[in-house]
């Protein structure tokens, strides 16, 4: 019974999610644990696998548009799944209290990360990375691997997607468009969500029955939702993307 109502509040939520276009792990691990009594790290290790799911669609939406650098995307993207399998385990060793505010801080940074990637966007609107640097050499390597194990350690860790910091990362070190930003972390996203839910599940954090039962109501709400984006002005849109993962951190802190 507990699962069908967890269902019903992720379709709740996917509506929110799917209208202001956020991924919203912070905001489905902190219902799965208020509403719902789930311990922390099972609600970690289900957000972090749930958002393969998301990302899954994301990617191929950003593949057809042209929207990715696929070999950029698979570095990073192979760093940061062994930096989420490791730190995933890690978790296990953090009491829940501590773990709750650990999380809900890096919520808010998410937060914080998602405003100054707006202003950054709002202030290069428009143009091209000035200078991208060259999907080559060891320099690329070294930076891309470690933007790859920084962001998925974060993502491991705290089960949040670490969207906003993987862009920056892209966009501020390697020199990525915006456009190409966005897109090629969709990319990225999918094999940090991956390892990290399977590093989760090893240490018994992850409840696959909870798992399906989130999937399913995200997935049908946020495609509900997203059809009403356009219906709003821009500035509310932008207000509640960044308001969304600071209030999952604030409901974490209740």
């Amino acid at each position: 019974m507990m699962l069908v109502e967890v269902t019903a509040m992720m379709l709740f939520l996917g509506l929110l999610l799917g209208f202001v276009g956020a991924g919203g792990s912070g905001f489905i691990i902190a219902i799965l644990t208020v509403m719902f009594g789930y311990p922390i790290h099972t609600a970690l290790g289900t957000a972090l696998a749930a958002m393969f799911f998301s990302s899954l669609s994301g990617s191929v939406s950003h593949y057809r548009e042209g929207n990715m650098k696929l070999k950029t995307g698979a570095i990073v993207g192979l760093s940061g799944a062994i930096g989420a399998w490791v730190s995933s385990s890690w978790s296990s060793f953090i009491p829940e209290d501590q773990l709750g505010w650990m999380t809900s801080g890096m919520l808010f940074s998410s937060g914080l990360a998602l405003w100054f990637r707006m202003m950054y966007q709002a202030k290069h609107a428009g143009k091209e990375a000035a200078v991208p640097m060259r999907a080559s050499g060891l320099r690329f390597y070294i930076f891309a691997a470690a933007i790859g194990l920084i962001t998925g350690a974060l993502s491991g860790l705290f089960g949040i997607g670490s969207t906003p910091f993987i862009q920056l990362g892209l966009m501020l070190i390697l020199g990525l468009s915006m456009r190409f930003a966005a897109g090629t972390t969709m990319l990225v996203i999918m094999p940090i969500a991956l390892a990290g839910g399977a590093g989760y599940y090893t240490v018994g954090y992850l409840d696959i029955r909870l798992l399906i039962a989130v999937v399913i109501g995200t997935v049908l709400g946020a495609y509900i939702g997203a059809k009403f984006t356009k219906r709003v002005p821009a500035l509310m849109l932008k207000t509640c993307m960044v308001l969304t993962p600071m209030l999952g951190a604030a409901i974490l802190l209740a």
